[in-house]
């Protein structure tokens, strides 16, 4: 056992990474690189392991104080390191080096999930009339095909079938693998096939974060304000707008969760287009059958005024009409208290 001193669990002493250290936690790291965990996903992990000293060995109270001490955090970051934490402790559970689970009493923060920020058009034509041929390949596979990062820096062609026109992802995101169809002007971006790495041309691949660190300065360079993931988001936003099929979409982006997909459909617009025309619309005015008969009129057989108001023209004539709003617009005054008829 490691001792574990409370007040270096403090929120300065967390606010700074430490050396990673703790054999278990050094353990787990191995396992997950073992078992084909993506690089930004154990980097995140490793993040969250140097932020609580000896978590193979910390206690529920140092858990619950490194918690405490993390409230400064934004929500989506306090998510991810509870997340990435709990993991470790499962982990440790399964492989019995521990028997309990010291984040138990922890509850994660509530996570609003966020719309989609989509490149636009304009911006994403300028890169592609502007970029080195391999940034250009690499944007293409996000913003056509809707790889991550990490999985269009991976892109070998061994993994791009020519003759089906679709590309093969090999355990992208959470193990997964998919099949993405390629259009002819995606196709015609990547070739010629040079065997190898699909973005590097059959060169030394590039790691996940350096092509975005590569293609984020690429677009500040251009005066586009955008990141990798932004054309992700592009082709999320097109493919639902296109189909309206939400399990396709997710089934091409890789998604573990469907709610996940879901905010590109809260994001469509074309509905909302819709209702902002309609309310913005003059009404027609729809008076009943007897709407222009005297209140004293007999009205006609099958013609109910049940829920109609008496209302006064300023001509002094008493119409029937179901819609004060309407009436209000011709500038008909109602009678006070709107009486209804009987």
């Amino acid at each position: 056992m490691y001792p574990i001193l409370h007040d270096a669990l403090s929120e300065r002493a967390m606010s700074r990474p430490i050396p990673l250290t703790d054999p278990l936690s050094l353990a787990w790291i191995q396992w997950c690189r073992n078992e084909g965990i993506p690089v930004n996903t154990i980097a995140r992990r490793i993040a969250t392991l140097k932020s609580i000293p000896g978590a193979g060995t910390a206690t529920r109270e140092d858990v619950e104080a490194w918690w405490a001490a993390r409230a400064y955090l934004a929500p989506a970051s306090r998510h991810n390191n509870l997340a990435n934490l709990r993991t470790f402790y499962k982990w440790c559970k399964r492989w019995e080096y521990r028997d309990d689970n010291p984040t138990l009493r922890l509850d994660s923060p509530h996570v609003e999930p966020g719309l989609p920020r989509p490149i636009t058009n304009a911006d994403l034509h300028t890169a592609l009339d502007a970029l080195l041929p391999d940034y250009r390949r690499a944007v293409c596979l996000g913003a056509y095909a809707g790889l991550r990062v990490s999985e269009a820096a991976a892109l070998d062609w061994a993994n791009v079938d020519l003759e089906a026109r679709q590309i093969r992802v090999i355990r992208g995101k959470g193990g997964k693998s998919r099949r993405i169809p390629m259009s002819a002007v995606l196709l015609a971006a990547l070739l010629p096939d040079t065997g190898g790495n699909v973005v590097a041309a059959g060169g030394r691949p590039y790691t996940a974060d350096r092509l975005g660190r590569c293609i984020r300065r690429a677009f500040g360079r251009l005066g586009i304000e955008a990141t990798f993931h932004q054309l992700r988001h592009r082709f999320g936003t097109l493919a639902y707008k296109a189909s309206g099929d939400v399990l396709a979409v997710s089934r091409l982006m890789g998604h573990a969760n469907i709610n996940t997909t879901a905010i590109y459909a809260a994001a469509n617009d074309e509905t909302a287009a819709l209702i902002a025309e309609a309310v913005t619309r003059p009404e027609p005015l729809r008076l009943s059958a007897g709407a222009s008969r005297h209140a004293s009129d007999p009205q006609p057989v099958g013609k109910p005024t049940r829920g109609l108001d008496r209302i006064t023209s300023m001509e002094g004539e008493t119409i029937m009409c179901s819609n004060l709003r309407l009436c209000a617009i011709l500038r008909i005054l109602p009678t006070s208290g709107h009486e209804a008829t009987k």
